[in-house]
């Protein structure tokens, strides 16, 4: 088995804090320097006490060793960061201070300048000096000042401060966590979908990533040379037994599986989810077994498997794997999810990573299949909709991929919800696996066989769905829609759920509307959504994924996230005020990628 530890050895980038001052000694430094460092031990506070990392710890800052007056300081600074990991910097200050002199240089990592909002110092007039600077420079800065003023003692961190602060080093360390790291192709193109065209380009230029590639043939080559833990594998196959009931099959009888044949598959599917497992991250117990070279894994952070067609026209399909490696929690226990996209969709793979590295929280894989008026459903049903529904709903359903999370089983203040790994108990687990059911795959799609999970979301969860497009010319676009999960009565589901394949997991989702643009109705998110897959995160986090898009440089093509909940580099205001996303559009295209 991996464990956590083994899974995180390489540690978590860490955030810098940069305070910096006015560098005239002989009185105005001086008076600055204890209100100045408080001022990053507070940001430093609010970090840790608000955020960790994907295992669980608090996320760590590091703070520079002085004050930052000048230039051989700011370089000081810059060295310890190296030495530190540091992956995101904020500087902060209540004062006036000498901008190109004390700004970070580093244009590699997100930057960020809190200027106290007070009348004593202008910390606001550095703020505004220092992001004239950053822009000068080409180096993208989120500004962040507070709208009331604040005495010069008092050392609490406002709201709307405090909100920009956590947003942006949520954002920040989801760009210093990719890089370096991998996304891993596991298998090539299924079904001509433009997804699964893997862009080493996009990868690199965009998100610091390498792109790791194998063929399915690998899968077999350990099968038949057992490279995999066999005593795991003993494990996780009573575990499975005992908790993964097999549902109906619902293939006409003359096709169906014999009994032999789905205890071969459930075995096959195991073993696949280890393999997969260690393809992704590696296995020490591989080495004990004197398989040294494929104990290292390929640094995945993230990954997908096309299985359709080669793979399923002959193998059972990858819905289990994927499923159990989606969620929280397996024969080992409760754990991180790992990400893995269906069809080897890349781009929904990288926005299911991206809402992971948000929330610590696991993504739900889906179809965007059916947009479902109100008058079609009542039409079909005889059932009016209501409440979050009223308006029209989606179907979103896929071949049993999903993340067994996804059911809602786990709760947050007494509402169904979907949680890091660390706050999910053995009941709620236990109640996620008790709400799903395995069912045999459908032969006509899947002729190797294999089970697809099969489960209905509960209603009234906070859901972001979203998606990354690449268009020739433009690069990646990035769309956002946040909404609520949709509980319908048991027999209106049924009678629409039997209208496509029933054997597989439902989410019901009802975006919020604004009124305008492709928010104008439910139909219009259906029909601007820019391809069949997207990516469902718990909770509203339209903001973070904004925030984290403008550090990558991947324009948002549509939200429907208020504006005064968006935030952005201050540069983007150059680029036109009125019309935002055209302006987001014209910041991403002339700063380019943050690594190319």
């Amino acid at each position: 088995m991996t464990d956590i530890a083994y899974r995180f050895q390489n540690g978590f980038p860490k955030i810098g804090i940069r305070p910096t001052i006015d560098g005239r000694r002989k009185g105005v430094r001086e008076s600055l320097e204890v209100q100045t460092m408080n001022m990053a031990r507070s940001v430093a506070n609010l970090i840790a006490e608000n955020l960790r990392y994907p295992n669980g710890e608090p996320v760590q800052c590091v703070i520079a060793d002085t004050t930052i007056g000048g230039v051989a300081e700011a370089a000081a600074c810059a060295d310890k960061f190296a030495r530190e990991n540091v992956g995101v910097s904020i500087t902060v200050t209540p004062c006036w201070c000498y901008g190109t002199e004390t700004m970070d240089m580093n244009a590699s990592i997100p930057n960020a300048v809190w200027g106290f909002n007070g009348t004593e110092r202008p910390g606001a007039v550095y703020l505004a000096a220092v992001l004239a600077g950053y822009a000068q420079k080409g180096i993208p800065a989120f500004g962040i000042y507070g709208e009331e003023v604040q005495e010069a003692s008092d050392t609490s961190i406002p709201d709307d401060v405090r909100g920009k602060l956590l947003s942006f080093a949520k954002s920040g360390l989801a760009v210093a966590y990719m890089r370096g790291k991998s996304y891993l192709s596991m298998g090539s193109v299924s079904m001509g979908i433009a997804g699964s065209i893997v862009s080493d380009s996009f990868f690199q230029e965009y998100l610091g990533m390498r792109t790791e590639y194998i063929d399915m043939s690998e899968f077999v080559r350990r099968f038949e040379e057992q490279i995999y833990d066999p005593a795991e594998f003993e494990r996780a196959l009573a575990w499975v037994k005992e908790n993964c009931a097999e549902g109906p099959d619902n293939n006409p009888e003359a096709i169906q599986t014999s009994r032999e044949k789905k205890d071969q598959d459930w075995e096959t599917v195991v073993k696949m989810t280890m393999i997969a497992r260690d393809l992704m991250i590696g296995n020490p117990r591989l080495a004990e077994l004197g398989f040294g070279e494929e104990a290292m894994g390929h640094n995945a952070v993230v990954s997908g498997f096309q299985g359709q067609r080669q793979w399923t026209d002959h193998f059972p399909n990858g819905d289990f794997m994927e499923a159990i490696l989606n969620s929280s929690f397996d024969w080992n226990g409760i754990r991180p999810p790992f990400i893995v996209a269906t069809e080897n969709d890349s781009l929904n793979g990288v926005v299911m990573l991206f809402g992971y590295l948000l929330t610590n929280t696991p993504q739900i894989f889906a179809d965007v299949r059916t947009y479902w008026s109100p008058a079609s459903v009542e039409r079909v049903t005889g059932h009016k909709l209501e409440g979050h529904a009223a308006n029209g709903i989606l179907h979103l359903l896929n071949s049993g991929s999903a993340t067994l999370d996804g059911t809602g089983e786990q709760q947050l203040d007494g509402q169904p919800a979907m949680k890091p790994f660390w706050d999910i108990t053995e009941d709620e687990a236990a109640a996620c696996l008790a709400a799903t059911s395995w069912r045999p795959a459908g032969v006509e799609y899947f002729r190797g066989g294999g089970f697809s999970s099969d489960f209905l979301s509960r209603g009234g969860m906070p859901m972001t769905m979203s998606r990354i497009n690449f268009v020739k010319g433009v690069g990646p676009v990035l769309q956002i829609a946040e909404g609520y999960s949709v509980e319908l009565p048991s027999d209106v589901h049924d009678k629409l759920d039997k209208r496509t394949d029933p054997t597989w997991p439902t989410t019901w989702f009802a975006p919020n509307l604004t009124g305008k643009g492709a928010f104008t109705s439910v139909y219009d998110v259906m029909d601007n959504w820019g391809a069949n897959h997207g990516s469902i995160s718990f909770g509203h986090i339209g903001a973070e994924l904004i925030t984290l898009a403008s550090m990558l440089r991947i324009p948002v093509n549509m939200h429907n996230v208020p504006e005064e909940n968006i935030f952005r580099p201050r540069a983007w205001g150059l680029f036109g005020t009125n019309d935002k996303e055209a302006a987001d559009y014209r910041a991403c295209s002339n700063f380019g990628p943050l690594y190319k």
